[in-house]
């Protein structure tokens, strides 16, 4: 699986990177770029083989993520979406599914949509809201039980793919029992109203947009089947809503570096002391997160959940987002004025690289986090506010 993914990974990075700047200019989305990675198969990344999927792994995931984002940042983290979803879905073990309850039509369900996923579909994410975050325990997007199914109402943000996706992974709370949090994988169609309010300063083409719904979907719609999985599901698998998101800013730091070195190559600038200790310093601090990255993944696929294992998920999206904002300001820095014009491949990765360390979690709450547990604390129970 790596060597056929990573390979259709770093075929389709150029095609991105040609197209990321009118996309980016315009804050639309690169739809041409999802059909490159439908045709590659790559929807199918994290779906189990048994399924047609190409089964990878988590570490694997972050390899493919990480090229992806070498071409468009914005590609990366739309396609990390879809990959949580599938990701989270595929892990479901027999064991896990027993321990949490989870009944076998409802595993029959997800198998559906796996397989709907290795076919070309590809979905969102909608748990964001204004005021909530990506707080689950604040949303107040709400659902309840009717003769078809379930019904949800309520509105999202910062729902990347708006619009443009086959589904959405929607959380929601009973109506019946706010502390019971639960998630649908919404179709795509009537029911669901896009409002187009993503105008941002980086990360641009990635249709962050409002997600309105009021919409029926079946029973089978409930992911796991059964109600109040969401939160559970947050503590037992944080790498896909923390350190997914990581792989994809090692990625623009890289590009960011290979931007600059192309920028002062063409302009004889290379010779340059200070400029060459610019791109050593990236390079360095670059490989250093990557690492991190790696081993953080690899105690993922070894150790889910493990305490330690969830140290270095924190440890991951912390570094990620804060070397990426430092490498992409450095290489602007010594590039010069002329990198700082609109549609020069710099200015746009110091823009995208600024959003890292504010996906949730946020550089501070990840400082926060690994805080409280170098302190002997429960990061999950001691902090101020519910970290979902």
């Amino acid at each position: 699986m790596t060597v056929h993914a990573l390979e259709a990974a770093r075929r389709l990075a150029p095609r991105f990177a040609a197209r990321a700047a009118e996309h980016d200019r315009d804050g639309s989305f690169p739809v041409d770029d999802f059909r490159d990675l439908r045709d590659a198969g790559l929807f199918g990344l994290m779906v189990p083989r048994a399924l047609n999927g190409l089964g990878a792994s988590f570490a694997e995931y972050a390899a493919v993520a990480t090229e992806l984002a070498r071409g468009n940042g914005a590609t990366a983290l739309v396609f990390n979406m879809h990959a949580s979803v599938t990701g989270a879905l595929g892990a479901v073990t027999e064991e896990l599914a027993e321990a949490l309850g989870v009944p076998d039509e409802a595993l029959a369900a997800r198998d559906r949509l796996l397989t709907a996923a290795a076919e070309g579909s590809w979905y969102a994410v909608a748990m964001s809201e204004r005021g909530a975050g990506a707080r689950l325990s604040a949303l107040s997007t709400v659902y309840e039980a009717t003769d078809e199914g379930w019904h949800l109402k309520g509105s999202k943000t910062f729902c990347s793919g708006a619009g443009h996706a086959d589904g959405y992974l929607v959380a929601a709370r009973s109506s019946a029992d706010q502390s019971v949090v639960s998630q649908f994988l919404v179709p795509a169609g009537d029911g669901l109203s896009v409002e187009p309010t993503w105008d941002a300063l980086g990360m641009r083409a990635t249709s962050s947009h409002d997600l309105h719904l009021d919409v029926t979907v079946p029973a089978d719609r409930l992911l796991g089947g059964v109600e109040g999985l969401a939160l559970v599901v947050a503590q037992l698998m944080p790498h896909w809503l923390v350190a997914s998101y990581a792989a994809v800013y090692v990625g623009v730091a890289r590009a960011a570096i290979d931007a600059a070195a192309e920028h002062l190559n063409a302009r004889n600038l290379a010779g340059l002391p200070a400029v060459r200790a610019r791109l050593g310093r990236a390079d360095a601090a670059t490989a250093a997160a990557q690492l991190v990255v790696a081993e953080a993944a690899r105690r993922v696929d070894d150790a889910p959940g493990d305490a330690e294992t969830n140290r270095w998920v924190w440890r991951a999206k912390l570094l990620a987002g804060t070397t990426a904002a430092e490498v992409a300001a450095s290489m602007l820095e010594a590039a010069g004025t002329s990198a700082t014009r609109r549609g020069h491949p710099l200015e746009r990765l110091y823009r995208d690289a600024r959003c890292g360390s504010l996906h949730p979690a946020t550089s501070d709450v990840c400082a926060d986090w690994l805080g409280i547990a170098a302190l002997g604390g429960d990061p999950d129970r001691d902090a101020s506010v519910p970290r979902w």
